[in-house]
């Protein structure tokens, strides 16, 4: 019945991997959490689960752009689709609203709308039977882009009754996917994993040990790649850096980040798509929503933080399916300055202001972002609740001395489970291996390699794997770091992401010497 609605209603030819078990437990009525790749058909499973629930379907969705894409595609399958973002006024807003009331409408919206109690009550007035949480890694701060205005989604989508919800990312290893379930109050999701290869783009990384050498092996990568590519750069004076070296050494390029006017990110963005420009230098603040199927390279100029986030921007290479290349330069200075972007902030006294503060019922004084920070933390240790309005209830369950001894020991976990996030990323950009194995199983994907398709592979061939006592996705105990799961085997090494300290790289050997690790069942 699925697969002809999606030939019939949608025009899909097939359901590709993923989509129809996530659409069977939706349209059952069961909350589900899709992590598939960029092309893997995720707005294909709404479509679909719209259809068949009773009520409107509310998407929230963070961009405009990718907003009206949706709304596109869904009218020209003969869908009605009605889209509610800033740039329409109030009077617009409630217009398109009303009209939402009939299954099988879809209605788009991005998360600041929810904030408007009309728009809530209206919503809930039209009984709703499905809420979907678009970029749904958005929410997690381990994720590359934290959106704050995420955080009271879970409260929204009880606001307006909605009875089942769908979060769909296309990127989320197990610390993201666990921190997007609890804070979208997703109840006994399904958990549906697509796979995360993306075969047709090599992968290869370069050791640069200064910035001269970085320089020059960026303007020599980029004459030697064919096509339009995008260059990443960690902050804002070396994406300039990058488009100045470019530049000079003949190449058409433009220059994109949050610290440029509107009108000159706009202008940047528009001569890359229509082709003026081959090459845009940019920090991360390019590239959601960005439709571009021919961007035929991503260069990295500097490190990302995670392997999260740089399987994330790399893939914006080659959604075409055509051969690609994604080319990470690093020097070991950059994950120093990586690891110093991505230290948590927030400081247990902060935390505590905050919570005396609202147990007095007085304001504030400190920054918008220290308070929102603040507000993150005293939701992840339950002492207050997010409402649908945008505010907190301080729950009265921990005294403001308590709350700050527990924010200081969270920033601790968090900060130790950054930098091992982050240790993996450097573990990558060194690895002698199959770089593609590394990737995929450090997402939870069993890919023991050679794959012939990145800088250390010459040719596939067959793989001898060492010993592996414990199967890879498996739960096991250490005395030392507790519980954890077995991401992958290189060789002789095992890594375990533990669930309190991080990734931990272990050698086989010794784990079994020492019995260091033990089934958690046992």
């Amino acid at each position: 019945m699925i697969e002809e609605l999606a030939r019939e209603r949608l025009g899909y030819a097939r359901l590709r991997p993923g989509q129809l078990p996530a659409v069977e437990a939706l349209a059952s009525g069961r909350d589900v959490l899709a992590v598939l790749p960029t092309g893997g058909g995720k707005s294909a499973i709404y479509e679909l689960a719209g259809l068949l629930r009773t009520g409107p379907t509310v998407v929230i969705s963070p961009l405009i752009a990718l907003q009206d894409d949706q709304l596109a595609h869904l009218r020209a399958a003969g869908l009605p689709a009605i889209v509610l973002n800033s740039q329409q006024s109030a009077g617009a807003r409630a217009a398109a609203l009303l009209a939402s009331c009939d299954s099988g409408t879809f209605v788009f919206l991005s998360p600041e709308q929810l904030a408007n109690e009309e728009t809530r009550q209206t919503l809930r007035r039209a009984q709703p039977g499905l809420f979907v949480v678009d970029e749904a890694h958005l929410i997690s701060q381990w994720g590359h882009d934290f959106r704050p205005d995420y955080m009271r989604l879970g409260a929204q989508a009880d606001a307006i009754g909605a009875p089942v919800r769908l979060a769909l990312t296309a990127t989320a290893a197990p610390p993201v996917r666990d921190e997007i379930i609890r804070r979208l109050g997703l109840r006994d999701p399904a958990v549906v994993i697509g796979d995360f290869d993306r075969p047709h783009i090599h992968l290869s990384a370069r050791d640069v040990r200064t910035v001269a050498d970085k320089e020059r092996e960026l303007a020599r990568a980029a004459a030697g790649l064919d096509g339009p590519g995008i260059v990443y750069a960690a902050t804002h004076a070396s994406a300039q850096a990058a488009r100045d070296t470019l530049a000079a050494a003949g190449e058409q390029v433009t220059l994109y980040h949050a610290g440029l006017p509107a009108r000159e990110r706009h202008d940047a963005m528009t001569v890359f798509l229509n082709g003026s420009v081959r090459i845009i230098a940019a920090t991360v603040a390019f590239g959601m929503g960005i439709d571009k199927p021919d961007v035929r390279w991503v260069l990295h100029a500097d490190p990302p933080a995670s392997l999260d986030a740089y399987y994330q921007e790399f893939g914006r290479a080659g959604r075409d399916g055509q051969p690609s290349d994604a080319v990470l330069l690093y020097r070991y200075e950059d994950f120093g300055a990586a690891r110093h972007l991505t230290a948590r902030s927030v400081s247990g006294a902060a935390v505590a202001q905050a919570a005396a503060a609202l147990a007095a019922g007085q304001p504030d004084g400190s920054s918008v972002r220290q308070q929102t920070a603040a507000l993150v933390r005293l939701a992840d240790l339950g002492a207050v609740t997010w409402q649908a309005d945008g505010g907190v209830q301080w729950s009265g369950t921990m005294t403001v001395a308590a709350v700050e001894a527990a924010s200081q020991a969270q920033t601790g976990r968090e900060n130790e489970i950054e930098r091992s996030r982050l240790a993996m990323m450097r573990r990558y950009a060194e690895h002698t291996g199959c770089r593609r194995s590394f990737l995929l199983t450090y997402f939870g994907q069993d890919y023991p390699g050679p794959c012939g398709n990145c800088d250390n592979d010459l040719a596939p061939g067959e793989v001898t794997r060492a010993e592996e006592p414990f199967a890879v996705g498996s739960r096991v105990v250490s005395e030392r770091w507790g519980e954890g799961t077995v991401q992958r085997y290189d060789g002789d090494h095992v890594t375990v992401l533990f669930d309190e300290h991080g990734y931990r790289e272990l050698l086989v050997p010794v784990v079994l010497e020492r019995n260091l690790l033990r089934p958690a069942s046992a």
